[in-house]
């Protein structure tokens, strides 16, 4: 698949701000199963500079500042990303859960020692008795561990309800696991706790979703829109996607921006404004296939305008 993607920010202010700053994570990551073959980058008012930089976890990231009087503010990315995902690992023959825990703790290969930093405490995400107490019941004595997390993605996208208006970017997991209503974001963030609550290594990831809908089936939540799921470390498999809002394994309608260990890593668009009173948000993504998008992003390789 190859897909044309624009994403659109617009913050609109009841009266001038002076500056803004923000830092952006808009390019698609190319990683296995899939490739950034151009990224373009707009923003009005135009700033001096669009400085460049990889943060610790391997994502692009862009930031700018705006040092002049401006009443609304306009972020526009495009990218043309190719998805090809690898065939599916085989969930009944993965190792136990309970031996990749014991793995994550005494293994002192590099990508284990690497995937162990996901197993700690974030800025969102807190192990708790209540969170390994829910997930206990996917994952018996011995059970293979992508069998597992398997089962508590489809938990989770069965037992919660997807609702905007029930959370905001600091609604705490405790209280999504109890209300049992969230977002993507909010979903992802709970199976994380779950997995790390149980001694496991998982972490966030920032991206897009794009479903084509048969007749009679109900569109995928997220569709077309900003999206989060999660990876969690398998050592036969390295790191396994799971999307807990539509209860199922990644595919190649999943377009990957980057990972972190949550939201405060890994956020689309992050940024402080001096002045301006009162503010409203609007984004718009679009996803199509290449050969459906009006406009292409170069070809030549990531560049940013």
């Amino acid at each position: 698949m190859i897909y044309h993607i624009r994403h659109n920010t617009t913050y609109r202010y009841a009266t001038a701000a002076e500056a803004c700053h923000n830092m952006l994570r808009l390019e698609p990551r190319s990683v296995a199963g899939q490739t950034c073959l151009g990224f373009s980058l707009e923003v009005h008012p135009k700033p001096l500079k669009i400085h460049t930089y990889v943060d610790y976890f391997g994502n692009q990231v862009r930031s700018f500042a705006v040092f002049q009087p401006h009443e609304e503010l306009s972020i526009t990315s495009e990218s043309r990303v190719v998805v090809e995902r690898p065939a599916r690992p085989r969930e009944a023959t993965s190792p136990s859960w309970t031996d990749v825990r014991r793995y994550l703790r005494h293994d002192r290969e590099d990508a284990t020692i690497d995937a162990l930093q996901y197993v700690f405490d974030s800025v969102y995400i807190r192990s708790s008795t209540a969170l390994a107490d829910y997930a206990f019941p996917s994952f018996s004595k011995g059970r293979p561990l992508l069998a597992a997390v398997s089962e508590l993605t489809t938990r989770i996208f069965k037992e919660f309800a997807y609702d905007p208006a029930a959370t905001t970017i600091d609604t705490k997991i405790e209280d999504v696991l109890e209300r049992r209503r969230g977002v993507c974001q909010d979903f992802a963030h709970l199976q994380i706790g779950c997995l790390k609550s149980l001694g496991l290594a998982a972490r966030y990831v920032s991206g897009y979703l794009r479903t084509e809908v048969p007749a009679g089936q109900v569109r995928l939540q997220g569709a077309d829109a900003s999206h989060a799921w999660l990876s969690v470390f398998c050592p036969d498999n390295g790191w396994v996607d799971f999307d807990p809002t539509n209860g199922c394994q990644v595919s190649d309608q999943h377009i990957t921006l980057g990972w972190g260990r949550d939201f405060h890593d890994v956020s689309p668009i992050k940024g402080v404004v001096l002045g301006g009173g009162s503010s409203s948000l609007s984004v718009a993504v679009d996803v199509t296939l290449a050969n459906e998008a009006k406009e292409q992003v170069p070809s030549g390789g990531p560049t940013a305008a």
